[in-house]
């Protein structure tokens, strides 16, 4: 079973589908851009795949062909006969909002060694995905989406550029961020409006030792509550003489802005909070 741009386009008109705006549908009619996707997740058969939004099944078919298992999940039912004539016999569909879902429950029937997500994000939920994927206590090794360039560029952003923000923070805290491609708006169907870029997530073995991660996670969205104010204005609510104690280890001071400080330093701040 072999997936071919054509043949899925073909299999949308036969079942008269209509892409529906409200659920992001944009699926990708690159041979090429799925093999890319598929070959840099460097998946085997000890692998489970977790998919979110597997569409017309483009990306499904070839994780089937690599992986030990795939478990997607589809919001969109009209999409179940177009779907179960474009997947192997190793891949299961949920027709249900993975938000919703108690995944680690749906996973308890799987044994497997690794467990990625590999996906196509509908972008207007992108965000959401992967903190559920972090809140839940899902166990994966490695995240692998494609989102829209910009939402990409905020995820692996570094100190003192303008997409550095708390959500950075917050996804390099738990896994080591890259990109891996980018991906024009032409290799969808329908075209979106935007330029897309793929994006991997790789689960950091050692995390940096927090005291109270409710704290640290706080303390970062506190500062940069209005990203162009000072600590000193964000974080008046907090004990500013043990923020500063910390940032005056680093030469600096309560004029500094969040934007300006790495990782390690609001762990600091926050265990000495």
């Amino acid at each position: 079973m072999e997936y071919s741009p054509n043949k899925m386009k073909e299999t949308l008109n036969n079942n008269n589908f209509n892409f529906k705006k409200k659920f992001g549908q944009n699926f990708i009619v690159d041979k090429n851009i799925i093999s890319s996707i598929v070959e840099k997740s460097n998946i085997d058969k000890d692998t489970l795949v977790i998919e979110i939004g597997p569409g017309a099944g483009s990306l499904t078919n070839m994780l089937g062909e690599k992986s030990k298992n795939v478990l997607a999940y589809e919001i969109d039912t009209t999409l179940k006969p177009i779907l179960e004539n474009n997947i192997h016999s190793n891949t299961k569909i949920i027709f249900d909002d993975f938000l919703k879902r108690d995944v680690n429950k749906d996973l308890e029937e799987y044994e497997y060694q690794k467990l990625y997500v590999v996906a196509n994000l509908p972008y207007y939920i992108t965000t959401p995905i992967i903190i559920k994927l972090i809140e839940d206590k899902i166990p994966v090794d490695k995240i692998v989406v494609m989102v829209q360039k910009e939402v990409g560029d905020r995820f692996k952003a570094k100190p003192n550029t303008k997409d550095y923000n708390s959500l950075s923070i917050f996804l390099n805290y738990y896994f080591e961020v890259n990109k891996l491609i980018d991906v024009s708006r032409n290799v969808f169907m329908p075209k979106p409006n935007v330029d897309s870029i793929v994006v991997s997530f790789t689960k950091r073995d050692n995390l940096l030792k927090l005291n109270n991660e409710d704290i640290f996670f706080k303390l970062i969205r506190d500062s940069f509550k209005q990203k162009r104010k000072t600590l000193r204005n964000n974080l008046k609510g907090y004990d500013l003489s043990k923020i500063e104690e910390i940032l005056n280890k680093h030469n600096l001071d309560l004029s500094v802005r969040a934007e300006a400080l790495p990782i390690e330093i609001f762990v600091e701040m926050a265990n000495n909070l």
